[in-house]
């Protein structure tokens, strides 16, 4: 009996799992409000030169710029006192007296610390900073996971976003603002790591599929629930604290969450693994299964993943042998720019000129046919056909943006929508494809470091976005381009579809061996069905 098997016979498909996946779900909605915050709290509204305080009485008028639009960062040194179509000649100076803002417009922390014109590179800082958070978070509190188990680092990390978000929405200045969304980056690392590890770990292998795709789906639903309370909510103080303070909650709920059995076994605490076990058995009526359970079985069951763990791994192992130096290359790629490009669409809502509100449903619920068209594809089409295609299907809507003009913004939403969705769902093939590329041994090294390029392109696209300063297009130009890349370097990652699991770094070798062995050896292939088949090495099946 593998361990899978011995999970299933005790947690399988009763009211255990269903708790389980709500438990780690539920916070993971407030996870997606985290993460496109900044869409509404750091919104710009239309806004103008304040007129000096020793300005005359009567229409305030303003320069005109090549665009035939008010000038929003400049004013004139001596306003004229007429119309504003006549007079688009003289004197100009930056806004020295500060801006005016629409009032009807939401309140956000571009208003409050005037972060518009020289400043606005402050506001993508801001969003950088936060990715630089999941960025740092990632391993640090993937070793401390490793270390000190799932459990307390996933308890850790509510409380962490819980205290930081509530903490962001009563900075005083724009650098404590900053500060404590930088730690608000680090809790939604941690929490990402350990329900994903927590989700896996407690589920039989029939089942992982399904709870994997339920759990994403709570963040699709998460992205639905931000843009309602946005409109509910339109002060961006008490918006930041509404979507923190239930991270107490998850705090106080996650202690009924059980740690990992694999990491309990494998850290030497085998009698606290068994009472888990049989806790859980009873809570799903199957009490008379649990106490059938024994320590020799358990370890039994682990003895192979025991002897795994004691090998020691390191990051040189992703480039110890060719193919996976061309596999950890094309990955790292990928995941790069998919982060990178999904960012550049996901928080450039409001340069597509439509309703705020409506726009971000409309992106959020492109994940649903995403989703499930991904699902179809990687079953039947193939991880590396559907990833490939996906790429650069996004790549080439994002290009095609520099091509419309910016008063077609219904044709312009359209693509970035459709390129939206294309990125979201290769998330959701990298996440299946990285694991079945990477052998056991360094399989979590492998989505570490992937995982890890996805932050680094999260937290590069605001800062890309500011080179909009030179000419327009050339934000479009770097995400498409680079995204074009990434679906190309898909194209030489080998194919999973229908393949086992690799155990070790010579099982990807083997495996290697054999898709090019039809190629090269088509006759020799045919006289082999003719010989009776050998069995298969371990950790391998029929190619």
């Amino acid at each position: 009996m593998t361990f899978a098997e011995l999970v299933d016979r005790v947690s399988s498909k009763g009211p255990f799992q269903f708790l389980h996946t709500v438990l780690l779900g539920l916070p993971i909605l407030g996870m997606a409000s985290h993460n496109l915050l900044q869409i509404f709290t750091a919104a710009t509204p239309i806004h103008h030169c304040r007129p000096p305080p020793n300005a005359s009485a009567g229409p305030w008028v303003l320069p005109i710029g090549r665009s035939g639009k008010p000038e929003t960062c400049l004013r004139f040194v001596y306003p004229p006192n007429t119309s504003l179509h006549n007079d688009t000649q003289g004197a100009t100076e930056p806004c020295l007296d500060g801006w005016t803002y629409d009032t009807n417009s939401r309140d956000s922390i571009v208003i409050e610390w005037d972060l518009v014109c020289s400043s606005n590179k402050l506001k993508e800082m801001a969003q950088s900073i936060f990715m630089a958070g999941i960025l740092v978070g990632g391993p640090l509190l993937g070793d401390l996971s490793d270390r000190f188990g799932r459990k307390p680092i996933l308890i850790c990390s509510y409380l962490l976003l819980a205290a930081s978000g509530s903490g962001a929405a009563f900075s005083p200045t724009l650098p404590v603002y900053m500060v404590f969304r930088f730690l608000c980056g680090c809790g939604i690392s941690g929490i990402s790591l350990s329900t994903v590890i927590l989700n896996v770990e407690w589920v039989s292998t029939r089942m992982r599929a399904i709870k994997s795709t339920a759990i994403g789906y709570f963040y699709t639903v998460g992205q639905f629930i931000l843009p309602g309370l946005a409109y509910a909510i339109p002060q961006w103080r008490w918006l930041q604290l509404t979507v923190s303070v239930p991270f107490f909650s998850c705090f106080l709920l996650s202690w009924w969450l059980p740690e990992s059995i694999r990491w309990m076994v494998l850290s030497g605490k085998s009698s606290k693994a068994l009472k888990t076990l049989r806790q859980v058995a009873a809570f799903n009526g199957k009490k008379e299964e649990g106490e059938k359970l024994s320590l020799e079985e358990l370890k039994l069951n682990l003895q192979k993943e025991i002897s795994l763990a004691k090998v020691k791994h390191s990051l040189a192992d992703l480039i110890r042998t060719p193919i996976l130096r061309r596999m950890t290359f094309c990955l790292s790629l990928a995941w790069f720019c998919t982060g990178f490009a999904y960012y550049s669409l996901a928080m450039g809502v409001e340069e597509f000129g439509v309703n705020l509100y409506l726009l971000q449903l409309i992106f959020g619920g492109v994940d649903i046919p995403a989703k499930f068209i991904t699902i179809i594809s990687v079953s039947y089409l193939g991880r590396h056909i559907t990833e490939a295609a996906v790429l650069l299907l996004a790549g080439g809507s994002i290009l095609a943006l520099i091509f419309v003009p910016s008063d077609l913004m219904t044709l312009r939403t359209i693509l970035a929508v459709f390129g939206k969705g294309c990125l979201s769902s290769s998330f959701s093939c990298l996440f299946l494809y990285t694991s079945e590329l990477y052998p056991t041994v360094i399989r979590q090294t492998g989505m570490g470091i992937s995982n890890l390029w996805a932050r680094v392109g999260s937290m590069m696209a605001p800062l890309v976005k500011i080179t909009g300063e030179l000419q327009p297009f050339i934000p479009n130009v770097i995400f498409g381009t680079i995204t074009l890349l990434g679906g190309s370097a898909a194209l030489f990652l080998p194919e999973t579809l229908n393949r086992p699991l690799p155990e070790t770094i010579e099982d990807v070798e083997t495996w290697s061996l054999r898709a090019k062995k039809p190629k090269q050896e088509p006759e020799a292939e045919k006289a082999s069905q003719k010989i009776p088949l050998q069995p298969c090495e371990p950790g391998l099946g029929p190619s």
